[in-house]
């Protein structure tokens, strides 16, 4: 017996030309649906064959007739020789034991068994569907399967990761129930119940269990430090199922609003709020721009759920600003053609003229190409003193000492000629 058109050679249930007790053939496998065949040689054009089903006593068809009610089951032969029984769209009633029949004197017969397959199916209604339930719980997930052979059924999680089952981690479970004691956070997920038993494909079914629990928050840094200006960051992570609601509030119990600023303010966004969630876990941040004065204090994390909330505080300190660095500020190089010479300054009435042993420090300045000294910026001019007093010469240091000496000098020199 095979599915589709009858092969060159099938099994067959052939009389042998010698008397014999009747025989059975090797089981004929056929899965469930497609058509199959039994095939009846054998060597005498005179006799007759007939074809029975063995385990009912039903006789099915005799040499051209068919007997059985069956629309399923038809007959066809070749050159009287070869006999055929064919049954259409195969039911799992349809397993068991089949004859083939020669009126033969002695009679001669032989028995073949179809066995008719059947891939796995999942029973719904026997079958544990989306589950939701309290923390610390037991809990037990059903899958029930039908097939032939019958199927294998194991539970396994859809992401892949381990179970927490009997205090071992475990990759699958096996058998048609998967019962958890204790169920926790950890266990929430999404389930496959999957059956196979060797007829293709396997089947398999998602079941997810949700698991509920009030608000829980951990702070990752309950005391940060800010500077006046500075921009600064609060972190809260909660994790809560059914999905809690998460807000910030001031010391003073306000509300923090996200958000643009009102329309004609000119003030930018001083706070922003960001939530982002995994699963029951949620990340809270808080923005914080342009730390004022006002802004340090404590602020509060609050989470809800419809099983509770919880809250935690962050205190915002103020710190010192770090120092500034000093800039330096290059003025352009101004070039004299030639060496500033000694000038003389003499002393009288109101007025002074350098001396003879009056001198440009050296050490203002900087000496280049072409004998051209630059003179120094932010250098300081010390007015002279007397000469005969003994006291160490004077230094007229920067641009804005050299020229009012210089022209006072020139005046001297010009009314003593």
């Amino acid at each position: 017996m095979n599915a589709g058109q009858p092969p060159p050679a099938p099994p067959a249930l052939t009389a042998p030309p010698a008397p014999t007790a009747p025989t059975q053939s090797e089981p004929i496998t056929i899965a469930l649906a497609p058509p199959c065949s039994c095939c009846c040689l054998f060597v005498s054009r005179a006799a007759q064959v007939a074809w029975v089903r063995v385990d009912t006593q039903t006789i099915l068809s005799i040499h051209h007739s068919i007997i059985t009610q069956n629309p399923r089951i038809s007959l066809t032969h070749n050159d009287a020789r070869s006999w055929y029984l064919h049954i259409k769209d195969v039911h799992e009633t349809d397993r068991g034991w089949y004859m083939c029949q020669v009126n033969t004197d002695p009679m001669r017969s032989r028995q073949g068994y179809l066995q008719v397959v059947v891939p796995p199916t999942i029973v719904d209604k026997d079958t544990s569907t989306d589950m939701v339930v309290r923390e610390s719980s037991n809990v037990t997930l059903t899958c029930k399967a039908h097939g032939y052979p019958e199927p294998y059924v194991m539970w396994r999680r859809e992401d892949g990761e381990d179970i927490s089952y009997n205090g071992e981690p475990v990759t699958v479970v096996d058998g048609e129930t998967l019962h958890i004691t204790k169920v926790s956070r950890l266990h929430m997920g999404a389930y496959l119940c999957i059956a196979s038993n060797s007829v293709p494909p396997s089947i398999s079914k998602r079941v997810f269990l949700r698991v509920q629990f009030p608000p829980m928050l951990s702070i990752p840094n309950q005391l940060e430090g800010a500077y006046v200006g500075q921009d600064v960051k609060l972190a809260c992570h909660t994790e809560a199922y059914p999905h809690s609601i998460n807000y910030w509030t001031t010391e003073r119990g306000d509300m923090i609003v996200s958000g643009p600023p009102p329309v004609g303010s000119k003030a930018g966004n001083k706070y922003e709020a960001v939530s982002t969630d995994n699963g029951y876990n949620k990340y809270m941040l808080l923005k914080i721009r342009n730390v004022g004065p006002d802004d340090f204090g404590s602020y509060k994390c609050v989470a809800k759920n419809s099983l509770g909330e919880t809250d935690g505080v962050i205190k915002l300190d103020e710190i010192p600003a770090p120092p500034t660095t000093p800039s330096t500020t290059i003025l352009p190089k101004k070039k004299h053609r030639g060496r500033v010479k000694p000038l003389k300054m003499e002393r009288g009435g109101e007025n002074s003229v350098l001396a003879a042993d009056s001198y440009i420090d050296d050490t203002t300045l900087d000496e280049s190409a072409d004998d051209d000294y630059t003179l120094a910026p932010h250098v300081e001019v010390r007015p002279p003193v007397a000469q005969g007093s003994g006291a160490p010469r004077h230094r007229v240091l920067g641009v804005l000492g050299v020229l009012p000496v210089a022209l006072a000098a020139a005046l001297a020199l010009a009314s003593s000629r």
